[in-house]
């Protein structure tokens, strides 16, 4: 299983306060029981058009079957067809309008220079107009309403009659019902007083008295919205929301029958009196406390869990408030997609949680907290075992699918195989219960399709997650490994051999990883910058040196062994200054140990043979490894350099460097403090033994002789 450890020297995790690691628990637990709905779960579980795989139901008493949103919808618009606008007269314009065509009548009948000197024509025009006047708004002048005109009878063919509407006029306190037809719009106005002017014989210039009219026109009667509004909100306000009853001991729903439209509204009518009822009944805090002891026992059980098998991360109450914050945030979202009543729940990016606990720590992990989320949901969502086996499966494919991540498209083929466990999941439970393909919804694909799109909303809070907690996942780790970056383009130019150097190691070392288990990308970023330390003083280590040239030859064994020793103290500041992640700088620090420069000490007592050596000049400050990674790193690096100075490297030799470099180490306890066992440095001695054979394309001697026997 690939997992990535991440390890934190004794005093950081002495500092986690243990009262405050059991109080963020605690008020997890209260946040969760907080967010969830509290009302008691109404037992059965169903859908439209499927079959009711429960035993009869029985009503256990009386209740009213409440209206679907589609009948209260019809309700809604018949009642706002019954309901009639409501205008005001006012009559105070048109008496306005009829004094004001008197005043201006003399001075219009001057400019018009018609006949200005004939008093009697001009009295005439004067009693015509005012009666014209008083005619048009006595019948009344309106402005339709739009929305109103639509009202009428859908059966009406005539276009005119179909934008007539009826409505109340009020006028001091006193309302009567009127017609639109029997009112008068301003277009409708100025048309009948052009119409009357046409047909009246008596003056000379009945146009111009038409157009002078004109401007004395407006609406007298007005439109008011807002008692309009009211009639109509007290109207909405008594429709009816249910509609017949349901005796107690009725039959409900009958076992294997499908399940229509009225069995479906009876079932979802029973479910919120049950509610409702509950609710009231004083059954709240058993409830509030039902919850906090399901939730309790599941969050106790992922921290038994950390306690046995994760200790790092259970002794690190920040790597705990990313779990805690991801189970918060997931189940705060399911709270309020129920609450509001969104179409599916599938909509909701489930397997987003175990692929941020797969890449920020290991697959097992990944897998409890997935169980834990989706055992928890299905507590209140509906058709719970169909959402628990749905999310289950995908989680498990979502976390098998990036078991091991190289590439980033395996994002992307991780999203498509998700998917298809989803709709293969779907379609095998529909064909269990019904039996027909006839009864599959493909509609009901397109939340998961949604949800697995914003599945990779993931990948950009796990960087989040890196930033504000100071961890380190896999996606950061497959960057590192990235031979372009500006650190290993920088070794590759100061210290070509060095770099050609940790491929190799970074080669060996994850090829033993994947044979005995551990994290690949983990080794192979530890060792592409094991040695980076070595760019400060490239020609003082031999795979550097293209000439005959030692520099080593003007130094004493104590200065070159400390020149030596300084490439792992100069990496851990290189790597620092570029903010590596500690868990790589670990392979700097651990890679030779706590080992000797066994090169220059044994010069040193070969010269000096009188003389007391400081053996600890020419030791490498340590660590020893403290992982199976940073273990496996040590024994690849180690080989791989020795494995240079053959001179004639053959399948024997090879064999025999490989069981004694390994074999020395052990003797040294260099793997004391490793998870790694004997089985495991054997199966990885084999692979460095067939990897080397494999560089230097050793051949393989066979008995010809023996061959002959067979």
């Amino acid at each position: 299983m690939a997992k990535l450890k991440i390890n934190y020297p004794k005093d950081k995790l002495q500092q986690n306060s243990t009262v405050l690691k059991y109080g963020m628990v605690v008020l997890t637990i209260v946040l969760i029981c907080i967010f969830l709905p509290k009302q008691p779960r109404f037992r059965y579980e169903y859908q439209k058009g499927k079959a009711w795989n429960h035993e009869n139901l029985i009503s256990p008493y009386n209740f009213a079957i409440l209206k679907t949103p589609e009948e209260l919808l019809r309700d809604r618009q018949y009642i706002l067809k019954t309901v009639q606008p409501i205008y005001n007269l006012n009559d105070i314009a048109s008496k306005e309008q009829i004094d004001q065509f008197n005043t201006d009548l003399n001075e219009k009948w001057q400019a018009s220079q018609l006949d200005s000197n004939n008093a009697a024509a001009l009295s005439e025009y004067r009693e015509i107009g005012t009666a014209l006047l008083n005619y048009v708004y006595n019948r009344g002048i309106i402005s339709l309403n739009n929305r109103y005109q639509t009202k009428g009878n859908d059966s009406v063919k005539n276009d005119a009659t179909a934008l007539e509407y009826n409505f109340v006029l009020v006028h001091e306190n006193i309302a009567q019902q009127k017609n639109t037809a029997d009112c008068l719009t301003i277009e409708t106005a100025n048309a009948y007083i052009r119409d009357a002017m046409s047909r009246n014989k008596n003056i000379d210039h009945p146009d111009w008295l038409s157009e002078v009219l004109k401007s004395y026109i407006t609406i007298n009667y007005v439109f008011n919205e807002s008692q309009t509004n009211k009639v109509e909100q007290n109207a909405l306000a008594n429709i009816s929301t249910t509609r017949g009853m349901v005796q107690k001991d009725e039959l409900v729903a009958e076992q294997g029958k499908i399940i229509n439209n009225e069995t479906y509204q009876k079932l979802e009518s029973l479910r919120k009196v049950f509610e409702d009822e509950s609710r009231i009944s004083g059954e709240q805090n058993l409830v509030t406390f039902g919850h906090f002891i399901l939730i309790s026992l599941a969050l106790t059980l992922l921290m038994v869990f950390l306690y046995f098998f994760r200790r790092d991360i259970f002794n690190n109450n920040r790597l705990l408030v990313i779990i805690f914050i991801v189970i918060l945030v997931m189940l705060g979202v399911l709270s309020w997609a129920i609450k509001l009543k969104i179409p599916s729940l599938y909509y909701i990016p489930y397997c987003s949680v175990p692929i941020i606990f797969r890449l920020l720590f290991d697959t097992r992990i990944a897998l409890n907290i997935h169980i834990l989320m989706v055992l928890v949901a299905g507590l209140f969502v509906p058709n719970s075992f169909d959402f628990v086996f749905l999310q289950f499966t995908a989680g498990m494919v979502a976390i098998y699918s990036i078991k091991t991540l190289v590439k980033r498209e395996q994002f992307l083929v991780s999203s498509v195989i998700i998917l298809a466990t989803y709709i293969l999941a779907y379609v095998g439970l529909v064909l269990t219960r019904n039996g027909t393909f006839s009864s599959i919804y493909w509609q009901d694909i397109l939340p998961f399709a949604v949800s697995v799109g914003l599945t990779l909303l993931a990948y950009p809070l796990i960087y989040a997650f890196e930033k504000l907690f100071g961890i380190v996942s896999d996606l950061t780790l497959m960057e590192l490994t990235n031979s372009n970056s500006r650190l290993l383009r920088e070794l590759s130019l100061k210290a070509p051999g060095t770099f050609q150097h940790s491929l190799q190691v970074a080669n060996l070392a994850e090829a033993a990883i994947y044979k005995i288990g551990g994290n690949p990308l983990l080794v192979r970023a530890g060792a592409l910058y094991h040695d980076i330390g070595k760019m400060i003083n490239p020609l003082y280590f031999i795979e550097n040196q293209k000439t005959n040239d030692n520099p080593h030859e003007e130094l004493t064994h104590e200065q070159s062994a400390q020149i030596i020793i300084s490439h792992v103290l100069k990496g851990i500041e290189m790597a620092r200054k570029h903010q590596m992640p500690e868990v790589v700088v670990d392979f700097i620090r651990t890679h030779h140990g706590t080992t000797r420069v066994d090169y220059f000490y044994n010069l040193a007592l070969k010269e000096n043979p009188d003389k007391v050596i400081d053996e600890s000049i020419f030791k490498y400050p340590g660590p020893v490894p403290f992982s199976k990674e940073t273990a496996v790193l040590m024994m690849a690096d180690s080989v791989e350099a020795a494995s240079r100075a053959l001179k004639e490297p053959t399948e024997e030799s090879i064999n025999t460097l490989v069981d004694k470099i390994i074999d020395h180490k052990l003797m040294q306890r260099q793997f004391a403090n490793a998870n790694i066992t004997m089985r495991d440095i054997t199966e990885s001695s084999k692979i460095f033994k067939a990897m080397l054979k494999s560089i230097y394309h050793v051949r393989i001697d066979y008995d010809l002789s023996k061959k002959k026997d067979h």
